[in-house]
């Protein structure tokens, strides 16, 4: 039997995550999770740190939801905050990430990002037809519908300390840190639970959909002045091979998962 250890939500697509001691789930996700995204006014493209050289002094933005429950989000560089949505938000952005944007919550009718691929071929997906290890590129957000929120795919994204584990000792190190992989949820549990599985954590019930497939993120450090993670990209590329449904093969870590039931969860419930 697992257990949940830690909760994690984004408000803002490819800034820092809140760590939480309970939230309420919606058949869309986690409330208030990767609701808001930077556009980048001059192409329209939703800001995500899969291209690192574009974006990824996103990591280094703070975003919180409210905690009073009126669902606004804050925005913070260096100590400045505003409120998502504001003249004052976009403003401080565009200074930070050196581009000009804008944050909206609607997302666009077939949204699209820039991404660049990491240089191990092994982590070129396999339904990427013609793709290239390093290759940059424009691609659609696939989890993403106008009406709905910023994701890549699933409603949820689940890790567990066992994969963890495992990770750690393939890198040779003591932890990897969750953290690297934006999870919504990291379970106490020895192995991933399988596609197809349903989880029932107090009244939500949750149904494993698909492995996860990982791109260039979770080498990546808030400090740009951090070089990338690439023995763990290599890792995951030789080790992390796995099917993802009809799509084809990728290095994969963690899981998706769709809401059935929604409700609230904490940390420490048990996972059934």
């Amino acid at each position: 039997m697992s257990a949940v250890v830690a909760v994690l939500r984004y408000p803002l697509k490819s800034a820092q995550g809140e760590q939480l001691v309970a939230v309420q789930v919606d058949r869309e996700g986690l409330r208030s999770d990767r609701t808001w995204a930077c556009i980048d006014v001059v192409d329209g493209t939703v800001g995500s740190a899969k291209h690192p050289g574009r974006w990824g002094r996103l990591l280094q933005v703070v975003a919180t939801v409210d905690p009073k429950g009126g669902g606004e989000v804050m925005v913070g560089v260096d100590g400045r905050r505003a409120v998502a949505g504001s003249r004052q938000a976009d403003e401080l952005l565009t200074e930070h990430l050196q581009r000009p944007v804008r944050l909206t919550q609607d997302v666009p009718d077939r949204a699209r990002l820039h991404r660049q691929l990491p240089d191990d071929p092994g982590l070129v997906q396999q339904w990427m037809d013609d793709a290239a290890a390093g290759q940059e590129m424009v691609t659609e957000l696939s989890g993403a519908r106008p009406g709905g929120r910023f994701v890549d795919f699933g409603a949820v994204h689940l890790v567990t300390t066992g994969a963890l584990a495992r990770l750690a000792r393939q890198v040779g190190r003591s932890t990897v840190d969750a953290a690297r992989f934006r999870p919504n949820l990291c379970l106490d549990a020895p192995r991933d639970p399988a596609p197809g599985q349903e989880l029932r954590i107090g009244d939500v019930v949750l149904r494993v959909v698909l492995p996860t497939p990982r791109c260039i993120v979770p080498a990546l450090h808030p400090d740009p002045a951090t070089p990338l993670d690439r023995h763990l990209l290599t890792t995951l590329a030789r080790n992390h091979q796995t099917a993802v449904g009809d799509f084809g093969r990728a290095a994969c870590f963690g899981v998706y998962a769709e809401v059935i039931q929604p409700g609230r969860i904490d940390v420490g419930q048990v996972v059934r």
